[in-house]
């Protein structure tokens, strides 16, 4: 058995930019602007803000306190509190959920390499093409050397451990994603016609709102938040006991909303800029990002340089990502199978590999099989993001309300004298609104995958 003694970060600092490093990922770049531009703009980025700073807060809050409490990772927070199957349930759903994540994200990690690589290479006009980005996908050769690329350095990070990697690579990455979002953003939103771009997004329109707002915008805060998914129980075990828990949270939630609304200042001012606000064009979805903005640049002034930059920025938060979904598991085989930080590592690195690759081939030569009408990474989105992560949340809610107690978690949140201002937020979140808001997703995106409704 190889016992090993829990690494922490060196500070309040190593602990924000590690957690926003996790939260700021492809989820704000690339998800966040396309549902946005989706789902009415002003009034889902006012509805996403409203449950960011309450429900986000409270399962940040929560995971993290949970985290620092028992100095372990998922299984281990959720079995420190009682052995029932329910408990250990729990643990687990939250610990597999960034196992299932980390090797799809990694293939689309792999897509941003390739595109970045081409924009080096000069070769944006093909970027633009309307068949390129379909064609490349379903090049099952091409697709698994970026891929595989993009892996083998998210593992070569994690290896060299939590201060050494993680909080390193944080430290550096996280301020140029700052500089670089807003060169982009600044640049975007002064291309002519972008103004309207910057209203659709920035003002609320109540006539765009409807439920399918809600629920997207709840569905993306589990991804921009990182919650639901171990990683911040991981990282609050790696938390000193003297850094404070709600000025951490705070500086998480800001620092992740300021780059999702950033992104959407980045991407969405310039497809209007580009198509005067094409309605079809606004709703492309997750095709907006390889796709349009290519076309975006092609037809911009500095086009193939502001590509170079955007792709950079886009690799930067995606490494970040991939960095903490993938220590969340390996700290996991650490915990519970008493592994060595090499051999969870490479415990992990195969895992990538083999179910990464399903989703590499998905859209290519093995583009024939599917699950519930699904290609590989559609259905790890689906099965994670729709079902998975809402159960997790539950779970959390009903651990920290029903079995640990709130007064217990206070105390942990209080320690020498650390502040809990919105505890009366948190108490009621957790008790209530949380586990039915989670509820709401797990029915809700069941139902649209079933075409019961439609999103």
């Amino acid at each position: 058995m190889n016992k090993h003694k829990r690494s922490t970060f060196s500070g309040k600092l190593g602990f924000v930019l590690s957690a926003a490093g996790a939260s700021v990922g492809l989820g704000n770049i690339w998800r966040f602007p396309y549902l946005a531009a989706k789902y009415g703009g002003g009034i889902f980025l006012l509805v996403y803000i409203i449950l960011a700073l309450t429900f986000g807060y409270t399962l940040i809050m929560a995971e993290t306190s949970l985290g620092r409490m028992t100095r372990k990772s998922p299984v281990g927070a959720f079995g420190n509190f009682g052995k029932s199957r329910f408990i250990s349930l729990g643990g687990w759903i939250n610990a597999i959920i960034p196992i299932l994540i980390v090797p799809y994200y990694s293939v689309i990690g792999g897509w941003v390499i390739k595109y970045l690589i081409e924009y080096f290479s000069g070769h944006s006009k093909a970027l633009a093409g309307d068949t390129y980005f379909t064609s490349f996908i379903s090049n099952g050769i091409s697709t698994e050397i970026c891929f595989l690329i993009f892996t083998l350095f998210t593992l070569g990070i994690i290896y060299a451990g939590v201060r050494n990697g993680i909080e390193r690579v944080s430290k550096f990455m996280m301020p140029i994603l700052i500089v670089l979002s807003l060169i982009i953003a600044v640049y975007s939103v002064t291309r002519p016609g972008a103004i309207e771009g910057v209203k659709y997004f920035l003002v609320p329109n109540f006539e765009h709102f409807s439920w399918m707002t809600v629920v997207s915008a709840m569905g993306q805060m589990f991804y921009s938040l990182s919650i639901a998914m171990g990683i911040l129980i991981t990282f609050g075990s790696y938390m000193k006991k003297d850094t404070s828990i709600e000025k951490s949270t705070e500086n998480v939630e800001i620092f992740d909303t300021a780059i999702a609304i950033m992104a959407g200042l980045m991407i969405i001012p310039a497809v209007f800029a580009f198509s005067g606000g094409d309605a079809a064009t606004l709703k492309s979805g997750p095709a907006l990002m390889f796709i349009t903005i290519p076309k975006v640049f092609a037809n911009m002034g500095f086009g193939t340089a502001i590509g170079i930059v955007f792709f950079l920025l886009v690799l930067f938060a995606a490494v970040t990502s991939s960095i903490a979904l993938t220590e969340s598991a390996v700290s996991t085989f650490e915990d519970e199978l008493h592994w060595s930080r090499r051999k969870s590592t490479v415990f992990m690195g195969v895992i990538m590999i083999l179910l990464g690759t399903l989703s590499c081939l998905g859209y290519g030569p093995l583009a024939d099989f599917k699950i519930l009408g699904m290609q590989f990474l559609d259905f790890f989105d689906f099965m994670t993001n729709s079902v998975m992560m809402p159960i997790a949340a539950i779970a959390t809610c009903l651990l920290v309300s029903k079995v640990v107690g709130v007064d217990k978690l206070e105390k942990e949140i209080t320690k020498d004298g650390q502040p809990f201002r919105r505890k009366k937020i948190f108490c009621f979140m957790i008790k209530y609104l949380c586990p039915f808001f989670a509820a709401i997703i797990l029915i809700s995106s069941v139902a649209n995958a079933f075409g019961i409704i439609t999103m």
